[in-house]
């Protein structure tokens, strides 16, 4: 299963890092990034493959002027 880490604000950009355990395939992973990347608009920033086979990711997003506004984000 994914874990997915709370996102990071940093300036106009919101990153978000993923989990993606060994038994994940490389199909599989790229077809949860396209997900990702088409429905809630995140960019692929960085992958790491560990040993284990472990993947972690760090997608990132640009922030939006309603997100970027207290009160006003939904």
């Amino acid at each position: 299963m994914t874990t997915v880490d709370e996102a990071v604000v940093d300036g106009d950009w919101e990153y978000r890092r993923l989990r993606l355990p060994p038994a994940v395939s490389r199909r599989a992973a790229m077809i949860q990034l396209s997900i990702h990347a088409e429905f809630a608009g995140w960019e692929l920033r960085t992958v790491r493959l560990y040993a284990d086979g472990t993947r972690r990711v760090w997608l990132r997003r640009k922030r939006t002027a309603a997100d970027r506004l207290p009160g006003l984000a939904t």
